[in-house]
């Protein structure tokens, strides 16, 4: 009894994690995101406007690297004077699960225009389906957190977590900025230093878990 309930407290032992960066964007260059697996999608209402762009740093500067390096989002998505803003800015396919982490800066300017940022998750692979109205959100249905304001201030650090997938998920992350009407709300709003980030064993857990396991087996084996 005594061998056997070693090589499982080796086993809980080895529990202990690290974690990771599978993803890192700083933004130094929004125009060439597409190569690296980014997918834009302006869903605003008619005339869409403009989408993502580099950031401007007469507005505020980036919150780390060249002062534009930033990536900007303003009420200018739709062409509409009294439309409404579903602009995205999709993450590359990553497989993910309840220790993924995403982690970003985020910041407003102007005064008095509600902005918001929505995170979402599509579990369903490469999808990159957002549906084709500035209410749908397509396979982006799970709503992870967002973030909103109305007065400008300095960058903010946001966190969310994927706790609810069981088991590893191959799908996207997404922002999504949303105003209902740009006649009384949006203004601009900038993301920075975003970056995904999952907990895998620390090295020496791999010497625990397989000392573990060869303990329980060659006890097993001499009938311990």
């Amino acid at each position: 009894m005594k061998p056997i309930l070693a090589g499982l407290a080796l086993l809980v032992a080895a529990g202990s994690s690290q974690a990771v960066t599978v993803l890192s964007e700083g933004f130094d260059s929004v125009s060439t995101l597409p190569a690296s697996g980014w997918v834009q999608i302006n869903n605003s209402t008619a005339p869409a406007g403009t989408a993502w762009f580099q950031g401007n740093s007469g507005i505020f500067p980036a919150f780390s690297g060249a002062d534009n390096s930033y990536a900007a989002a303003n009420f200018l998505s739709t062409g509409s004077a009294t439309g409404a803003v579903s602009n995205w800015l999709i993450l590359p396919t990553l497989t993910l699960d309840s220790s993924s982490v995403l982690s970003f800066m985020v910041r407003i300017g102007g005064e008095d225009f509600l902005d918001t940022l929505e995170v979402r998750f599509s579990p369903n692979g490469s999808s990159t389906n957002v549906g084709t109205t500035s209410t749908s959100v397509g396979d982006f249905s799970i709503l992870l957190g967002s973030y909103s304001g109305s007065t400008a201030g300095g960058w903010q650090s946001q966190s969310f977590t994927l706790s609810a997938l069981s088991t590893p998920t191959s799908g996207r992350l997404a922002f999504r900025y949303v105003v209902d009407n740009v006649a009384t709300a949006g203004n601009y709003i900038g993301i920075d230093s975003v970056a995904v980030t999952a907990a895998v064993p620390e090295p020496a857990t791999y010497l625990l878990m397989a000392l573990g396991v060869a303990g329980l087996v060659l006890r097993r084996r001499l009938g311990a």
